[in-house]
């Protein structure tokens, strides 16, 4: 079975300069802060890994199931075959969490994730691959046809079309490729990769700024002269050791300390900086300067609306426009269940689900299916609704009734 078709002649028109610029590929990595900042690197950033793990784990999390649309309301399509494999796994080598966590990398890094879809001769799907984003280029021929070219581990470059490639972009100019939030937000990290490079220099100098060896004449080798300060009294292994001057030699002290450089008032804003670039609460991150016992949970219910969201529904409006044909469209629908991340505490669920208990809109079943208990046989009630005796309909009310035969 082939996974590709080999390209022979590479595109270098401008769309393909044009897919680069998308990309932020035409952007120089070198920030102004001096550091060669890339999708690749940024991660070894400890605010960048902290809001891209908390993001890709918690959307891989989630189960993701297919379901089939009713005259009122809808049911799993357990028997769909497309359901194992967005719910349970996509291929023979990952789980369902593992595709959903890879995705999810490349989509936070690079602005887009892409998967190879792989089909039987009757179309219908057997496997889903995730690909490297780093690796693929979207551009269209000249019948305006979406063409995807990835190059392999090998150099080779081969293209796929359309129905071959599950695609999810990011925010973007024209609504297909994403813009890579690690290129448009490259200052702001730079600048946090500065100041872990600037400290993590500033203690391998024993935790002392640098300074000028003065000598009263001339030195005939002042580098030989450096070279043996730096060996004995260099490093945080070398640090508080008694330094011998000789020949009248003076050790001037020059730098700005880190207190005067708000050392560690940079590193804190660039944190939240970052977490405001993937926007993560900063406490999902570790940083809880700000955050109280009340309100965390409002907090958490703020990062599933409004960052967990947007990328939920890019994962269901892709799954549902590329792997299922326009006729499966009409009946199935992919969707992302979010119940366990936006559960109250024990007792303000218990509260809630006595009021849907007591108004009829809840039976023991329900509640038991949302607390993941197994159901009340039927002969038990488990199924009943119950309402309050003392209701009755708005027109019984109107007309005067409420006895037992209007209720």
């Amino acid at each position: 079975m082939k996974w590709f078709n080999k390209n022979k002649k590479l595109n270098n028109s401008a769309q393909q300069r044009y897919a680069e610029f998308i990309k932020g590929e035409d952007i120089s990595p070198l920030s102004l802060s001096g550091m060669y900042v890339s999708e690749e690197n940024s991660i070894t950033v400890s605010g960048v890994f902290a809001c891209v793990r908390v993001i890709a784990e918690d959307i891989a999390s989630l189960p993701l199931p297919l379901y089939k649309r009713l005259p009122r309301g809808k049911e799993k399509a357990v028997k769909h075959p497309l359901y194992y494999l967005i719910h349970d796994s996509p291929n023979e080598d990952m789980t369902a969490f593992a595709f959903k966590e890879a995705m999810m990398t490349n989509l936070l890094l690079w602005g887009n994730a892409y998967a190879q879809i792989i089909r039987d001769k009757h179309g219908q799907i057997l496997s889903l691959h995730p690909l490297l984003s780093s690796r693929m280029t979207v551009t269209k021929n000249q019948s305006g046809e979406r063409i995807y070219a990835y190059t392999n581990d090998k150099g080779e470059m081969f293209t796929l079309k359309r129905e071959q490639i599950l695609h999810i972009g990011g925010i973007g100019f024209d609504g297909i490729t994403g813009l890579s939030p690690i290129a448009v937000a490259r200052e702001a990290i730079g600048l946090a990769k500065a100041t872990e490079v600037y400290g993590n220099k500033f203690f391998a100098n024993g935790a002392r700024p640098g300074g000028v060896l003065e000598h009263p004449g001339t030195l005939k080798d002042p580098t030989k002269v450096r070279e043996s300060w730096e060996t004995v009294y260099k490093g945080a292994n070398n640090a508080h050791k008694i330094a011998v001057l000789e020949e009248g030699m003076k050790y001037h002290e020059i730098g700005m300390p880190q207190k005067d450089a708000q050392f560690l008032e940079t590193r804190q804003f660039q944190l939240n900086e970052i977490c405001r670039i993937f926007r993560v609460p900063p406490h999902l991150v570790g940083d809880l300067t700000r955050s109280t016992f009340s309100n965390i949970e409002h907090q958490s219910i703020d990062y599933v609306v409004h960052t967990l969201r947007p990328w939920l529904v890019r994962w269901e409006q892709a799954i549902n426009l590329c792997l299922l044909n326009e006729y499966e469209r009409k009946d199935y629908f992919a969707k992302f269940n979010v119940d366990g991340l936006l559960r109250g505490d024990f007792s303000a669920r218990m509260s809630g689900y006595a009021v849907g208990r007591q108004n009829g809109w809840y039976s023991a079943n329900d509640i038991r299916e949302l607390e993941d208990m197994n159901p009340i046989p039927e002969g038990q009630g488990g199924d009943v609704y119950l309402v309050n005796g003392n209701m009755v309909s708005a027109n019984n009310a109107a007309q005067g009734g409420g006895d037992e035969n209007n209720a």
